[in-house]
């Protein structure tokens, strides 16, 4: 696959990924695959900022509404669903446009990084998620430092999936996941890819996550979460660890006020843009598209991105 184009639009959340991958899917004849560990779950739409139906512009998108809440999503089964879906874009003749600011699956999907399979997995799993219920994050982020202090350093507690994951991978490979990630690191991209990261100024990001948040609450953001408490979901399952999902489920069952689960939602946004930004600053061959520098105007930034994509027409 290595001469076979791959494209990627990642970012910040709320930077305005989606409605760009469209508009260039439109012009060098794209197919989305979202690299969204939320959008993956069906009947997590709101929460999630999930693409309304008339606004993919009769794209098609892939991994979105895949999974049931109960399934964990994890970087394994991304790989394995996003190469099929590659796979299906090649034989239309098209090109993949993978969409997302979940970089950690980018990177596993681009240098197609070797995940040691293990069918105990699961149950690894679940002990973490058990420690959890009796535990705080900080307790669970410390065995990580006990383990990995070098995982540890670089993620958040806060992130309780991605400190699980390197938990497990410990436990069942009796290595650190940050030695596993840096020698994966190191291998040239399996395609011929061009990996824009789309950002802005802080201020601006920072309001459009605080009007994103107020437009959820106003779009029924209680009443979904409400929706998938009566279904049966769990707040330690995967799915409700998701920003918005934990607040408002812990404001639903009365750990705090409506307007401090709003006020949590938009400072864990922000607090997750900022490490995003950080995980980007870190990958290599990486053209970043600075909204600024085009006037914010989408026509001069999708020229840009087709000009390094095809290169000069000149």
């Amino acid at each position: 696959m290595k001469n076979s184009k791959l494209v990627i639009v990642s970012g910040p959340t709320a930077v305005g990924k989606s409605k760009l991958a469209i508009a260039l899917a439109k012009r060098i004849n794209g197919e989305i695959i979202s690299a969204d560990s939320m959008q993956v779950y069906k009947h997590m739409d709101i929460g999630s900022a999930k693409i309304k139906e008339e606004e993919k512009k009769g794209i098609t998108h892939y991994l979105i509404d895949v999974l049931e809440p109960s399934e964990s999503f994890h970087v394994v089964l991304f790989k394995e669903l996003a190469l099929s879906a590659i796979k299906k874009i090649y034989d239309k003749n098209k090109i993949p446009i993978i969409v997302g600011g979940t970089g950690f699956y980018i990177q596993a999907l681009l240098y197609d990084v070797n995940f040691k399979e293990n069918n105990n997995q699961e149950e690894y799993e679940k002990k973490y998620i058990e420690f959890l219920q009796e535990n705080s994050k900080s307790k669970l982020h410390m065995l990580l430092e006990k383990c990995d202090p070098d995982s540890a350093k670089i993620i958040h507690e806060n992130n309780v999936k991605r400190v699980i994951r390197a938990l497990v991978y410990y436990d069942i490979h009796g290595e650190c996941i940050s030695k596993h990630n840096k020698q994966e690191h190191e291998k040239e991209s399996v395609f011929d890819s061009k990996y824009f990261v789309v950002t802005e100024k802080r201020e601006t990001l920072y309001k459009k996550i605080n009007q994103r948040v107020d437009m959820m609450i106003e779009e029924g953001l209680v009443k979904e979460v409400k929706g998938l408490i009566k279904m049966g979901c769990k707040k330690e399952w995967v799915s409700m660890q998701g920003l918005g999902y934990k607040e408002i489920f812990s404001y639903i069952k009365g750990e705090y006020s409506l307007e401090k689960a709003i006020s949590l939602i938009k400072q864990g946004s922000r607090h997750y843009a900022k490490r995003q930004l950080t995980w980007f600053r870190r990958e290599k061959n990486v053209i970043w598209i600075e909204k600024e520098k085009f006037n914010q105007e989408q026509e001069t930034i999708l020229q840009y991105m087709e000009q390094q994509i095809y290169g000069s027409k000149n």
